[in-house]
């Protein structure tokens, strides 16, 4: 039983981190742009969802990603075919001279650029999924780790890009960890109290809040309201768990920055995305009180 929990929760992680990317390139705009609706191409994306889930590339720039390859491979093909050379032609005159027609310019068209960062999405979220359900097995609450797990890559992915936690997925993920929780909560074998996820996800999200408030330019809004739902996350295995995890995030975060000070690569007010070790700090904390539930 527990192979199979462990295959299907790499499956479920693999599946869903494939639909990360082109999530993640519609998302990681600035925050007076609007969504983007049309791949670097041009193409507009469409699918289920309007064109929110689907593969990274749309169907026309996979489909011109495919080298064409001749029927017989083993035939030789001359892609240049000899042609006869051109007779001698007198040179115009004047009155019968034209303009030279400009030859039209080939459209830029890149092989999806603006993907690349994310390529590591699918491996990364079946790790966390897979982990997720070696630490907590058969429980209820396993299922709110998988569905929360997929969004918190995503939030990481277009935080790392454009230093920026969408409100489309901070208070849906707020909202989801609440409601799915509250349901395994009604369910016999849980390890964990709904009621004390709601005190976590009030007391780290307000800490968030003080700190944003103190210093603006350290800490982002977004940040706020994505320790809401980490804090409910880290809350339901209790208050030891919620300072571990939010502690970790924090941690994560200075080890970062002050690397990057000291390979010159930023200085003391260099703002960093904080919103990925926020979660990893969040994913460390859920494993362990798994673990010990």
């Amino acid at each position: 039983m527990d192979a199979v929990l462990l295959a299907l929760a790499a499956v479920w992680g693999a599946a869903t981190g494939l639909l990360i990317p082109r999530a993640a390139y519609r998302f990681a705009v600035e925050p007076e742009e609007p969504w983007r609706t049309a791949c670097p191409a041009g193409h507009l994306l469409t699918g289920p969802a309007r064109g929110w889930l689907g593969p990274a590339r749309c169907a026309p720039c996979a489909a011109q990603a495919v080298p064409a390859t001749p029927a017989n491979p083993a035939t030789p093909v001359n892609p240049l075919p000899r042609m006869p050379a051109p007779e001698p032609q007198a040179p115009p005159t004047p009155e019968s001279a034209a303009p030279p027609t400009p030859e039209p310019q080939a459209t830029a068209t890149p092989t999806s650029p603006a993907y690349a960062p994310t390529t590591l999405a699918p491996l990364v979220t079946a790790l966390a999924c897979v982990a997720l359900a070696a630490a907590t097995g058969a429980r209820p609450e396993l299922v709110a780790w998988l569905v929360l797990a997929p969004v918190a890559v995503l939030l990481a992915v277009v935080d790392r890009r454009v230093h920026r936690l969408p409100d489309p997925l901070t208070l849906p993920l707020a909202a989801a960890a609440v409601l799915l929780l509250g349901g395994a909560a009604l369910l016999p074998g849980h390890a964990g109290s709904w009621t004390s996820g709601l005190l976590g996800g009030l007391a780290l999200g307000g800490f968030y809040l003080l700190l944003f408030l103190i210093n603006p330019n350290g800490m982002g809004f977004g940040d706020v309201k994505l320790a809401i739902a980490l804090g409910v996350a880290l809350g339901w295995h209790g208050w030891t768990v919620l300072f571990l995890g939010g502690f970790a995030g924090f941690l994560f975060g200075a080890a970062y920055g002050l690397a990057l000070v000291l390979l010159r690569r930023a200085g003391r007010r260099t703002g960093i995305p904080f919103g990925p070790f926020m979660i990893a700090g969040a994913l460390i904390g859920v494993l362990l009180g798994s673990l010990a539930g």
